[in-house]
Formats: structure tokens, C-alpha cells, sequence
């Protein structure tokens, strides 16, 4: 048997022996709505979606982002929300500087990260 087909082998063995751990899939942002409540300052209505396990594996916040990146605003979520699904939360105070015409609103979960669908949205005065 050539080494190939040993390391092959032993890795079939090795992923069939292992079991396969639950995973719950990226935090994805479902639905964004926006409200303009000063100049150049907003209010996201965010709804996430997230097969939420209990405290070792939730969504555990979202952000919004500038096209360049830049953290405009986080929203901690400070719980699971397993029988919840989707659930929508409000970040308030956003502030986007002038020439910013789009945002990213990215969710987090505490096990795979920023994993999940991101939205783009257009933002206006």
C-alpha cells in the first residue's frame, strides 16, 4: 500500500472515529432597517438569525461597518437567544461621517466568529 493511500486511510479512520461536533452555522444578518434621527446619525434596527445552543455558542453581537472597514457601532448581545429565532435588536447613536453613502451590518457568534451573511445598505440624508 502506497503512503498515500495509508494517510488517506488513516484519515478516513480517524474522521469517521471522530464525532462530528454540532455546529450551529455563522450568525446571519436576515433583515436591516434605518432610521435617521440627527445629521449624519442613525438608528439600526438589525435582525440576526443564529441556531443559538445556550451560553457556550450564540450570537453574541453585531457591528456596523464603513466600506473601509471601520467599526461605526456594536451592539453587545448579552444572551442567548435560543427560543427566539430570528430576534431584532436596535443599536442607536450611529454615527456616519459625511461621503458614506452604504454600510455592512456584520453578526458574531461566540464560536465561529464574524462566519455568517453580512448585509450592505444604503444610507441617506
Amino acid at each position: 500500500m502506497s503512503l498515500r493511500v495509508r494517510l488517506f486511510a488513516a484519515a478516513l479512520l480517524l474522521t469517521a472515529a471522530t464525532p462530528e461536533p454540532a455546529w450551529a452555522g455563522g450568525a446571519d444578518v436576515v433583515a436591516v432597517e434605518i432610521d435617521r434621527t440627527g445629521e449624519g446619525v442613525y438608528r439600526f434596527s438589525v435582525t440576526v438569525r443564529h441556531a443559538d445552543e445556550g451560553w457556550d455558542h450564540y450570537a453574541d453581537r453585531f457591528v456596523v461597518l464603513a466600506p473601509d472597514g471601520r467599526v461605526l457601532g456594536t451592539r453587545v448581545l448579552h444572551h442567548p437567544h435560543v427560543e427566539e429565532q430570528p430576534f431584532t435588536r436596535a443599536l442607536s447613536g450611529v454615527e456616519a461621517p459625511a461621503g458614506i453613502d452604504t454600510v455592512t451590518v456584520r453578526a458574531h457568534d461566540s464560536v465561529h466568529g464574524f462566519d455568517g451573511r453580512a448585509m450592505t445598505v444604503r444610507i441617506g440624508d
